[in-house]
């Protein structure tokens, strides 16, 4: 079969298409990536997604529903840019809520309206059922890093979050480290740009003591797994790098990158070995030296295709495990009462 996955995050960067397929081996799966894109959001689109947290529910329920129609309209659209025709489509969606304390977690991105307008079987909701379950609803990513990436130590994903994944025990684990590109990105704007190119703004700040102290102090840091980050967390807990700034722009971002390097590095306990890196994150090349210059293990960073495209290609993968009756979602990670075959399909 034929899946393609898409999937939307927080950093707002576009929408990560791809067409993949899988196969049992020996040990794990194996996967081939068919063709891979990032559909860019239009100003429309990417306002509906920035506001839809703070809209009323019936409007809500209105952007749940324009969300599904237009991500059906892209599928048609990446079918007619790819030549391949999927046999079933795994919607991520869009995450507008995440209050896992509360037992909220909320994607839009309507799986009915996905149907309706490609009209292939689609798989999507693949929260809901761990979060009813105690957990967080969140990281999903693990079971595919389990999985289909075994030969590496560690998993990083450097996108609005950093989140790590690996073996402990014999169980797999897995947490959000902290805000990277959310934070970044946010702090970028300010110089009217989406993002810092390569880190080159943030290479020429200083480190400002007294906002690195401020940043490590926060509780979240204390916590032990399963946790996980969102929107909600950054607003009550980094306002201080929303909105006015107490430093230039460039100081703000080298020191908010000096603590992701040392979150990054205390929470990816290994003396050695090798550490898958993706997402956006691993593009910043300032970021990235300073990774290196400061983590034990080394740092891989993988060809393009599955730079940009992991998260989508994993919750292709999610579809595919649950269309095998085999479990997706590992309580190991989110704190569940048990493992669980999550996602709704329509």
């Amino acid at each position: 079969m034929i899946y393609l996955g898409l999937m939307s995050g927080t950093s707002l960067d576009g929408l990560d298409a791809v067409f993949c397929t899988f196969h049992p081996q020996a040990c794990g799966y194996n996967y081939e990536i068919l063709f891979g894109t990032t559909l860019e959001y239009d100003h429309e689109i990417r306002n509906m997604l920035q506001h839809a947290p703070f809209v009323g529910g019936e409007q809500l329920i209105f952007y749940d529903r324009k969300y599904g129609h237009y991500l059906g309209k892209k599928v048609k659209e990446l079918i007619s840019l790819s030549g391949i025709t999927p046999d079933i489509v795994a919607s991520h969606g869009h995450t507008v809520f995440h209050v896992p304390e509360k037992k909220v977690s909320f994607q839009i991105g309507h799986g009915a309206s996905i149907a309706a307008e490609c009209n292939f079987p689609v798989m999507y909701d693949f929260r809901s059922l761990d979060v009813a379950l105690g957990g967080h609803g969140a990281p999903l990513v693990p079971i595919g890093d389990k999985l289909l990436f075994s030969q590496f130590d560690a998993c990083l994903n450097l996108g609005g979050f950093a989140n790590v994944s690996l073996e402990r025990d014999g169980k797999r684990i897995a947490w959000d480290i902290c805000p990277v590109n959310f934070i970044a990105n946010h702090l970028a704007s300010f110089k009217k740009m989406n993002y810092d190119h390569d880190g080159l703004t943030g290479a020429v700040g200083m480190i400002r003591e007294k906002l690195f102290d401020k940043l490590e102090n926060l509780d979240y840091y204390q916590k032990k797994h399963p946790k996980s980050l969102a929107r909600e967390w950054v607003e009550n807990n980094m306002a201080f790098l929303l909105s006015d700034l107490e430093y230039s722009v460039e100081d703000s971002l080298r020191t908010f990158y000096d603590h992701v390097v040392h979150r990054i590095v205390n929470d990816i306990d290994i003396k050695s070995g090798k550490v898958l890196c993706t997402g956006g994150g691993a593009k910043n090349r300032f970021l990235m030296q300073c990774i290196r210059e400061k983590a034990p293990w080394n740092v891989v960073i993988p060809e393009n295709e599955l730079l940009d495209f992991k998260e989508a290609l994993i919750f292709a993968f999610l579809c595919f495990l649950k269309q095998i009756g085999k479990p997706n979602c590992l309580a190991s990670v989110t704190g569940a009462s048990r493992d669980s075959l999550s996602g709704s399909i329509i």
